[in-house]
């Protein structure tokens, strides 16, 4: 692989500048033309034949088909590395290193295959470390010269990347997921002349993890070595929450004893917060293997080393032996069993344990200090060091509790609940390193907040409102930033003892969180009852057959059915029609108001003024727009695979742009995704903003569905890339635009309020995406409402209208007999102001 650099040019006048590492490409001919610069090296970026012969056996192994290989160059500590190879030439092998009996670790280095002869070793030799029995089998079928391929493995920093100059991550292997296929060349003809020098791949031996028990042996705390490589079981007595470290790395940090009455501190460096163990209160059972003794300030404690894995149990006694561990593949068997069962019964005798400060709601105290156990029923953005999240564990807190409004714009999930259960929900806000966290959270998630505080009063309050009074007896929970005290947020799996218990006391409540409140939803137009989507009038049609009711008839009939009338429209709400807009989940039924400019305005200004530096994932092409006015640069980032296809202007990736200029750059471009830096990483923006522009058009996804992040759009050359394919690849769920209104109906027997929602786009002949970017659209809905309900005209200069309504109940237990009407299968024609009263 080479580095070439390649030059943009924008039709808004502005140049940029990408620097890639690939192979030759065809110049691209579109709007972003591309123009190569550097020398027109040929490469080959051909797979390799993945079959693999085995010696004398014909052709009965090989990898997989559906594996795929990633380049050596292209390998980084946020590569997914599901259903991949790498495959290399061994160019330095270790030697075996025996860290206990049946233990082993193993150093190589191999050079990717089929580089260029002047290609920079850094680029295309990696190390790799191979631990257990894995280490073992490849030290005795493996010679160096020999060609390699890798499945299964996991990506980590390499720390001798200055030493060495090889690439700045390593490859780990272990476990029963991972496997090493070999080739070797085929020893010399004794018969010819001089040795034969042409390679064949013939000959070759597959290594795997033997389906074989792995022993280990653990070592007591007390009898620790400084320098020494072990396995350990331990007791928690003192844990903090990951927290980021000065470089790229995530810091766990923990105190554990055992029998011994040792008590070791214990640093765990991770990049990826997966890897990092599992701690839910003082007291669970860890087991650690291959951490290494390091004297600090006169005392032992224990670091993680390569191959480091951490299991963790709940301390419990007479609880359920449950493994939580950070890799997918690990060793469990009886004997580790009799061990956390021995811990448990001998922790659960000493006094070294501090009572666990976990209570619910219902026995918090003024000024207490506490861990809560909760769900998040929703959360509230309040300003850029400070969440606002809404939660609840199903028990009523002796206390009043401070209430909060939070803009509906700026809440994910509900932002609204009954009465009854609005009574058990608590405020909790978050402060400063605990809001990057906070954005992880999803409505829904079951969590342990660590080192809560109940304040009393909501004087000094973020957010609090001029319309809010002031509560001075009320409480308000405090998560203080930093990390002193174990302080921190941690979701809780579902099969988490402690989330069985809660749930069980939350279905004493009789209603269900997914469950929409339909005369709740009726007043803050949130959403229409979703009844009539499951209803069997729904495919009914209101034909010339159906005989014509007057309005007194329709309230009096019984629900369930559809009818025909003949009525005037005598008002219509919202009046600003803009607001008849909304954004609806097809997935979760839920429904929100489409965000103003002034809202986005202001999450785009936010994610501008963030310049930490970020790594962009392997598959993207980054550059640079220098703009003119006011003078600064915006990243540009493209997909390789677009490029590739010719592809390349269809989509692009823009960071540090101001709402304004995204939208000038989408009238330009086909499709423009907006990104920011977070965590030393390229993401989405909130899914408050549109995830993606379309020319006029802007495109929205559902934050309680979407499982958002940033991937490769995969398009073929004569595939349209859409905003479904955009959502699907980004794993956003689209919303949809809607329009929804309600209309006062009458006719000389009484008035009917209706919905005007599901068949809204068939009734003014206009779609809703189109109104919400087509000022023509935006037309016809205003002159369509004109005509039906004249601006300050008398009832008789207002059309009789032939409508078609749907009657359905609201399933609500607070008005269990409310029916509500829909208009359905109706479009508007021309009206005619001469027809007389039908009643």
């Amino acid at each position: 692989m080479y580095e070439e650099q390649r030059s943009l040019t924008l039709s808004h006048s502005v140049h940029v500048t990408l620097q890639t590492r690939g192979c030759r490409q065809e110049k691209h001919e579109s709007n972003l033309s591309i123009r190569n610069q550097a020398r027109e090296t040929s490469c080959s970026c051909d797979v390799m034949p993945v079959r693999v012969m085995s010696e004398g056996a014909g052709p009965n192994v090989q990898v997989p088909a559906h594996l795929t290989r990633i380049p050596v160059s292209l390998i980084s500590i946020s590569t997914d590395c599901s259903d991949r190879t790498v495959k290399g030439r061994v160019v330095h092998k270790g030697p075996l290193v025996s860290q206990a009996s049946d233990d082993f670790i193993m150093k190589t280095v191999v050079q990717e295959e089929d580089t260029e002869p002047n290609s920079s070793s850094q680029n295309v030799s990696i190390n790799v470390f191979l631990l257990g029995a894995l280490a073992k089998d490849f030290s005795q079928a493996v010679n160096q010269g020999d060609v390699v391929v890798f499945s299964g493995f996991t990506v980590g920093k390499s720390p001798t990347v200055n030493k060495d100059k090889l690439h700045h991550c390593n490859l780990q292997l272990s476990g029963g997921d991972a496997f090493i296929y070999v080739s070797r060349p085929p020893p010399a003809d004794p018969r010819s002349p001089r040795p034969a020098v042409k390679r064949s791949s013939a000959p070759s031996t597959e290594v795997s993890r033997m389906n074989k028990a792995q022993k280990y042996s653990y070592s007591r705390l007390d009898e620790l070595k400084v320098g020494a490589v072990v396995n350990v079981f331990g007791v928690v007595i003192f844990f903090k929450q990951p927290f980021k470290s000065r470089g790229t790395d995530f810091c766990s940090s923990l105190k554990i004893t055992d029998q011994s009455n040792q008590k070791i501190g214990c640093t765990i460096f991770c990049e990826n917060l997966d890897n990092h163990p599992k701690i839910f209160q003082i007291g669970d059972i860890i087991r650690m293997h291959r951490v290494k003794a390091q004297l600090y300030n006169d005392s032992i404690t224990l670091v993680n080393t390569f191959g480091f894995s951490v299991v963790m149990f709940d301390g419990v006694q007479g609880g359920a032996v449950e493994p939580r561990a950070s890799s997918r593949s690990f060793s469990f068997d009886q004997e580790d069993r009799r061990v956390v069962e021995e811990l448990r019964a001998w922790a659960a005798g000493q006094a070294l344990l501090p009572p666990v400060p976990t209570m619910p709601l219902s026995a918090i105290q003024p000024n207490a200090y506490f861990d809560l156990t909760c769900q998040l029923l929703a959360k509230a953005f309040i300003s850029s060091s400070c969440t606002l999240l809404r939660v609840w564990d199903g028990t009523r807190c002796a206390h009043p509790l401070l209430k909060v409004t939070a803009s509906p714009n700026l809440t994910e999930g509900p932002s609204s609940f009954s009465a009854e259960r609005e009574s058990l929900i608590a405020n909790v806000f978050v402060y400063d390193n605990h809001v990057e966290f906070a954005k992880q959270l999803k409505p829904g998630d079951f969590l342990r907040i660590y080192n809560l505080r109940a304040i009393l009063g909501s004087s000094t309050l973020p957010g609090l409102t001029n319309s809010q009074s002031e509560e001075v007896n009320h409480l308000a929970l405090h998560l203080h930033g930093g990390i002193e005290f174990g302080r921190g947020i941690r979701i809780l799996p579902d099969d988490c003892a402690d989330v069985q218990e809660m749930k069980r006391v939350i279905d004493t409540f009789q209603q269900d969180e997914d469950e929409l409140n339909d005369s709740m939803l009726l007043e803050v137009w949130s959403t229409p009852p979703e009844v009539l989507g499951t209803n069997q009038s729904r495919h009914r049609r209101c034909g010339d057959d159906v005989q014509t009711e007057t309005l007194s008839e329709v309230k009096q009939s019984d629900p369930g059915r559809v009818h025909h009338v003949r009525v005037q429209l005598r008002s219509y709400e919202p009046r600003r029609l803009h607001q008849a807009l909304k954004l609806y989940c097809s997935k979760c039924s839920t429904m929100q108001e489409v965000p103003d400019d002034e809202l986005l305005a202001g999450l785009f200004s936010e994610a501008c003024r963030d310049s930490e530096p970020c790594t962009p994932p392997p598959w993207m092409l980054s550059g640079q727009v220098d703009l003119a006015s006011p003078p600064r640069a915006l990243s540009v980032h493209l997909s390789s695979h677009l490029l590739y296809e010719s592809k390349a202007t269809e989509l692009i990736f823009i960071k540090g742009s101001t709402l304004g200029e995204t939208c000038r750059l989408a009238a330009g471009y086909q499709n423009i995704v907006p990104v920011m830096s977070s965590g030393g990483h390229l993401t989405l923006l909130d899914l408050t903003a549109p995830f993606l522009f379309r020319g006029r058009k802007r495109y929205y996804g559902c934050k309680r569905c979407s499982e958002a992040a940033l991937r490769d759009v995969c398009a073929e050359k004569d595939e349209q890339i859409d905003e479904k394919m955009v959502a699907d690849a980004l794993g956003v769920q689209l919303l949809r635009f809607v329009l929804l209104m309600k209309l006062e109906l009458q006719d000389a027997t009484d008035t009917l309020d209706v919905f005007l929602w599901r068949d809204a786009e068939l009734f003014f002949g206009v779609s809703a995406e189109e109104a919400a970017a087509n000022q023509e659209a935006q037309n016809i809905v205003c002159q369509t409402m004109n005509s039906l309900c004249p601006p300050g005209g008398s009832a008789g200069e207002r059309p009789w209208l032939d409508v078609c309504l749907a009657a359905y109940r609201l399933d609500d237990t607070e008005e269990p007999n409310r029916t509500c009407y829909q208009i359905c299968d109706t479009a508007v024609t021309k009206p005619s102001r001469s027809e007389p009263n039908p009643a």
